[in-house]
């Protein structure tokens, strides 16, 4: 006679239902069998107290891995979503992988022997695609040069424009907030402060010019000093600054970088040792300014004297733009999603030097990576803290590199040039992930959403595009713009993109 089974119990059906909805399904196809796995934290490279585990090899998957190590670190209340990279990869394991399919059927790695996986947490906020455009602002009456919206949320953005004036916009409502006048030639870069409370602006007229973001107002009169135009600028990070005494780095097409207390009025002082025009200026957290030239080469300088560091050679023509692993961060200070502002200054201090620190933090080090593109196609990938030797050059371009930027959590690269191409790269050797294909024209700028998982792009084709990061796959085409587009912003708080272009129009998009 048959053996008859009871009837599967609520507390049974409940506990089933359950691990169906958080565990992948099991592949059928994977053998029997367990692997034994080990967790290493990627910024520290240490186990901590994590234990050594057999998991079985039908059910290792990265969503399995990920319940796993939430509940070894008892996170399951507050579950973190991790990546995982097998060691001395530099590619995580997709979100759909497991480990059989992945690394032992491929002949990586030894069902019998040990896997050591490197987990390092993802954005636990997710950054939705924006789809559609949520107004279309006319007011400027030239091609908008520049973009940036404020760290402290996306209701405010700020453009520069060829009709010689700067705009804030209020983003919610789609209506100019504040026209800011004073330079007497196109405005070619604004840049807001840390903290969101100062606007700097640098023109074709040689001059920087300080606004009170709030309210529209000049802080002063225009510096003066540089002999020629302004090619970027960039804030002395928040937690590095003198309380009240915000500082600003501006370069220009006359070969200098030149350093200016916002509030004051005065320069501090000047570098020079480029003999051609400076393309880039970037501040970065550990008290250095990084610039890049014509002339060919890179130069480290020390922020608190102002001398010269190291100079980084290898680029065979100009060198456009730079990018630091550390932006995201230094750019948002104590802004975070959360949008919790510390009450005190000591705290916001204190939260902006922490966020800066684990950005910057890699097997237990402050590392603080620099990446160059150039006129000759190539990028390189810099530790400059280190060596004034490249990490590794980066090929594969076609035609000349317009701009470089680095994912906010510092995993990817993303790089966009003349071939119509966006290119994607490992951020931690320089590896190549993808290439994005979707534009038929010039790929002027590139953007990061808030949580690396998303970019958007714009180019001489008048269209955006926004990919997803995990399958380098077009997720958004967005058209609109009448004309070419030459600025793009993806705000920090991740809601909104802002662009601007040859049509004087600015746009911003949404979900």
């Amino acid at each position: 006679m048959a053996t008859q089974f009871p009837p599967p119990s609520k507390r049974q059906k409940r506990d089933q239902l359950e691990i169906s909805r958080t565990q992948q399904d099991i592949d059928t196809t994977i053998p029997d069998g367990t692997v034994r796995v080990r967790f290493v934290d990627q910024a520290t490279g240490e186990t901590g107290s994590l234990p050594v585990l057999t998991v079985p090899l039908s059910q290792a998957s990265t969503k399995n891995l990920e319940i796993l190590l939430n509940e070894l670190k008892e996170q399951t209340d507050d579950r973190i979503p991790y990546r995982f990279f097998p060691e001395g990869a530099t590619e995580a394991l997709g979100d759909k992988e497991d480990l059989y399919n992945a690394l032992v059927k491929p002949g990586k790695a030894s069902a019998e022997s040990e896997i050591t996986l490197q987990y390092a947490p993802q954005a636990v906020f997710r950054v939705r695609a924006v789809s559609r455009c949520a107004a279309a602002i006319s007011g400027h009456g030239d091609n908008i040069l520049a973009v940036q919206f404020s760290p402290i949320n996306s209701s405010r953005m700020a453009s520069g424009s060829g009709d010689k004036t700067v705009r804030i916009w209020d983003c919610d409502t789609g209506t100019p907030v504040h026209t800011l006048k004073g330079h007497t030639k196109w405005v070619l870069a604004v840049s807001y402060s840390p903290d969101g409370s100062i606007l700097a602006s640098g023109g074709y007229d040689s001059e920087v010019r300080i606004w009170e973001a709030g309210t529209g107002k000049a802080i002063g009169g225009a510096l003066k000093g540089h002999t020629a135009f302004i090619t970027s600028l960039s804030w002395e990070p928040y937690h590095l600054q003198q309380e009240g005494r915000p500082r600003v780095a501006s370069s220009s097409k006359d070969g200098t970088v030149r350093v200016w207390n916002a509030i004051g009025g005065k320069i501090d002082f000047a570098l020079t040792g480029h003999k051609g025009s400076v393309t880039c200026v970037k501040w970065g957290g550990i008290g250095r300014i990084y610039t890049s030239s014509h002339d060919k080469t890179l130069k480290v300088w020390d922020a608190s004297t102002g001398s010269l560091i190291s100079t980084l050679s290898g680029h065979a023509h100009w060198v456009n733009h730079l990018a630091l692993s550390t932006d995201f961060v230094l750019r948002t200070a104590y802004h975070d999603h959360t949008h919790r502002v510390p009450a005190t200054s000591e705290e916001k201090l204190a939260k902006a030097k922490a966020r800066f620190e684990k950005a910057a933090t890699v097997g237990g080090e402050i590392v603080e990576r620099l990446a160059s593109a150039s006129e000759d196609c190539t990028l390189f990938l810099w530790t400059p803290l280190t060596s004034a030797k490249p990490v590794t050059r980066m090929t594969g371009h076609q035609k000349q590199i317009n701009q470089v930027t680095f994912s906010p959590d510092g995993m990817l690269l993303a790089s966009a040039a003349w071939d119509n191409h966006v290119k994607l790269w490992s951020a931690r050797d320089g590896k190549f992930l993808f290439t994005l294909r979707a534009h038929v024209g010039p790929v002027y700028m590139a953007s990061f959403s808030a949580d690396s998982r998303l970019l958007a792009s714009c180019s001489k084709d008048t269209t955006l595009k926004v990919w997803d990061l995990r399958t380098g796959k077009l997720k958004e085409d967005l058209p609109g713009h009448k004309d070419q587009v030459f600025a793009l912003d993806w705000s920090p708080d991740g809601e909104r993109v802002g662009s601007g272009g040859a049509d004087k129009q600015v746009r911003i998009w949404r979900n």
